[in-house]
């Protein structure tokens, strides 16, 4: 690495550092949360936030968007939503001077940066399929027309882990093209205190604007050329493939707990997930500690328990942590 390119990632480094600072500025505490959906924008890939109303989810995507500079739209997704409601529809419109009928295409709220897909598993399976077609190859096909979606885009969807009446679970197939699962828990006492403090005064936390899209985009790019050494390789190749209850290397919670495994995806989306945690810690090399903080967001929607699990009590992430204490790191 030449000197020119050591001055940019230092200072590549330093705006992370600012852009997390610039988010603390609006948001109170969710830390782990903050640094999830950071990864998940760094990789390339969505996230799915889950957590009960009130948490800040809105805001905290609304407070990433101004600290990146980013254009920003929400949906609040319902029964009714059709999928032109989301890309966009043809119009028809004439010229009054010369009578002349034409098409015009008006661009849907998908044709942005940041978007916030509030409640995505309330509205009918159309209308999901064609929001996560939108998000896995980036572009909106409509009028035998195919548009390319600004860059970055990145989708954060939420669902209520409540309120279960009523909604349309996303399928395995289609959660499995979000890089990350994210879990919004309910914050600590005194940082409960210090939202009632900051929210109810006559001031309010102003993001400041820290990045643009370009320099998301190299940020992107830089993430790609962090190093994962062989052996972590190899122990993130044995971690998803254990979580297969067929494989001989399956632990036993597995083989009880699990009916299908991950895929192929969960260790592509694992691997730059690490990538873009150790950038994000100021390190051009994931390591192991990359790994066991991301296993959890990345697995536990790509894995499909079984009834014995749901009869116990089972959790996804109760599975992955047995993963990782029965999967041992290969020696150097």
């Amino acid at each position: 690495m030449n000197a020119i390119t050591e001055t940019e990632v230092q200072q590549q480094l330093a705006r992370l550092g600012q852009l997390r600072d610039a988010i603390a500025q609006a948001i109170v505490g969710q830390g782990e949360v903050v640094e999830q959906l950071l990864i998940g924008l760094l990789a390339g890939g969505h996230c799915l936030l889950e957590g009960v109303p009130g948490l800040g989810k809105t805001l905290l995507v609304r407070s990433l968007g101004q600290a990146l500079d980013l254009q920003f739209r929400r949906v609040q997704f319902t029964p009714d939503l059709m999928p032109s409601d989301i890309l966009g529809t043809e119009l028809l419109e004439e010229d009054h001077g010369t009578g002349h009928r034409h098409f015009r295409f008006q661009p849907g709220p998908v044709f942005t940066n940041l978007l916030l897909a509030d409640e995505l598993n309330r509205t009918p399976p159309k209308t999901q399929a064609a929001l996560l077609e939108a998000m896995q190859e980036r572009t909106v096909s409509q009028g035998g027309v195919t548009r390319d979606l600004p860059a970055p885009f990145f989708v954060l969807a939420t669902q209520n882990p409540l309120e279960q009446a009523g909604t349309y679970p996303l399928p395995e197939a289609q959660l499995d093209r979000f890089l990350l699962h994210v879990r919004v828990d309910y914050p600590s006492e005194a940082e409960e205190r210090d939202i009632l403090a900051q929210t109810t005064g006559s001031g309010g936390g102003k993001v400041p604007k820290v990045m643009d899209g370009e320099a998301i985009i190299a940020v992107q790019a830089r993430v790609r050329e962090v190093h994962v050494g062989d052996d972590l390789l190899t122990w993130i190749t044995r971690l998803v493939r254990a979580s297969r209850p067929g494989e001989s290397a399956a632990p036993e919670d597995v083989r009880k707990y699990v009916r299908w495994g991950a895929g192929p995806r969960a260790g592509q989306s694992l691997v730059l997930a690490a990538k873009a945690r150790a950038l994000l810690h100021g390190r051009l090399a994931a390591t192991r500690d990359d790994v066991i903080a991301l296993a959890a967001p990345v697995m536990r929607h790509r894995l499909l328990l079984s009834f014995a699990a749901e009869a116990e009590q089972k959790q996804a992430d109760d599975v992955i942590a047995a993963l990782l204490r029965a999967v041992p790191y290969p020696s150097a």
